[in-house]
């Protein structure tokens, strides 16, 4: 059943983005798609080639729901030429690797490029909702409601749901380093994998698989070692207990070497192309980190004057967080939580990051009580099972006042 679950899960991307090609209706073919994976479970023996059978039984599931709609009808009777398992999935090969392929096809430069890279979350990389809004910074049901609009452009707008030609590629080449980040950036905020244990090592082989593919295009070098940097540090994230190891307390001895090495390779690669981009900030600035691994200290110095740089690059919230707590670290916890509140709350209010780093620098000013309000606040907005047990042994053993 495992086995049969991997394998429904693979196949989810490339099955989904096959029908949206045939069907060009994303909302019918996910109901499809959902359709097949139901009759599937209830099979006795799941079969030998899943996602074949998927695609196969989703097709007929999405005739039958064409056939429902009697001014479709016609169409419904054009649709209904199922051919064998083996007629499935053939698009161009000048990507040869699929799910790089349907992410390419997927960030279309008609949608807004948010709108576009929360639709290949959840098309292709098949991230819940709730975990897109997160890392958007915004409501699930504001999310939810993005997403449905994009579906409803596609469809109505008779979007081609195709890849271009090369000359084309790079009017989406940013939107497809976006979202990788946030496919990244969710499975990384899931420190004990409950999302998908697999999602992380999945999109950084695509990060690798981009910087083949561009291989002149310094910002992809930067993205990729931005991702190795990150996975260098996995197994020290969660505790016996389960529960998520901030990056201050994790054990240096855990960190993977031969990650940071690649990571380094990477960014001198991509420095050689003299133009410095946001990614490459991003990926000096867990460089800076790593370097505990080697002499035991931490140059916050260099890691404000990082976000300083990343500031002018690329501004943004989370990017203010970060600089605060760099800023504490430099100069003093009330500055930093000086710069925290400046931040503007629209903009983090759905933020947990937000209010974590206030409680911690909260604690570090001995306002106990406000940095356990804090705690509690950041726990309403639902984090995922090893961060929610850091939380709360955090707060339990906070002092009173």
């Amino acid at each position: 059943m495992i086995e049969a679950a991997k394998a429904i899960a693979d196949a989810r991307p490339r099955v989904v983005s096959a029908l949206a090609v045939h069907l060009r209706d994303l909302d019918l073919a996910e109901d499809s798609f959902a359709e097949a994976v139901e009759a599937c479970l209830k099979l006795v023996e799941p079969p030998d080639n899943i996602a074949g059978w998927l695609h196969v039984t989703a097709r007929r599931k999405a005739v039958d729901a064409i056939r429902k709609r009697e001014a479709q009808a016609r169409a419904a009777d054009g649709e209904a030429q199922i051919s064998d398992m083996e007629n499935i999935l053939t698009l161009p090969e000048p990507i040869a690797d699929e799910r790089l392929r349907l992410l390419f096809i997927c960030c279309h430069p008609a949608l807004a490029p948010e709108v576009r890279v929360a639709l290949a979350l959840r098309v292709i990389c098949g991230i819940p909702v709730s975990s897109i809004a997160s890392v958007f910074l915004t409501s699930e049901t504001t999310m939810y409601q993005r997403i449905t609009r994009a579906k409803k452009k596609v469809r109505e707008a008779g979007i081609p749901f195709e890849l271009p030609q090369r000359r084309f590629w790079s009017e989406r080449f940013g939107a497809v380093l976006l979202t990788l980040e946030l496919a990244y950036t969710a499975a990384y905020q899931d420190a004990a994998g409950e999302i998908d244990p697999e999602l992380a090592e999945e999109i950084a082989r695509l990060a690798t698989l981009v910087t083949e593919l561009f291989p002149d295009e310094p910002e992809a070098l930067g993205l990729a070692a931005l991702i190795m940097l990150a996975r260098s540090r996995e197994k020290s994230r969660v505790s016996e207990q389960g529960g998520m190891i901030p990056l201050s307390r994790q054990d240096t001895g855990v960190w993977d070497r031969r990650a940071i090495e690649q990571a380094r390779l990477w960014l001198d690669q991509a420095a050689r192309a003299g133009a410095t981009g946001p990614y490459q900030v991003m990926a000096a600035i867990q460089l800076t980190h790593a370097r505990r691994m080697f002499d035991g200290t931490t140059d916050w110095s260099a890691i404000l004057t990082l976000y300083d740089a990343l500031m002018i690059m690329r501004p943004g919230p989370m990017v203010e967080v970060n600089r605060a707590l760099a800023l504490a670290e430099c100069q003093c916890d009330a500055a930093g939580l000086s710069a925290l509140r400046a931040v503007p709350k629209d903009r983090v209010r759905h933020s947990r990051p937000y209010r974590v780093a206030q409680a911690k620098l909260l604690e570090r000013l001995g306002q106990f009580r406000e940095a356990r309000a804090m705690l509690e606040s950041a726990m309403e907005l639902d984090p995922p099972r090893a961060e929610r047990l850091f939380l709360e042994d955090w707060k339990a053993n906070l002092p009173e006042g």
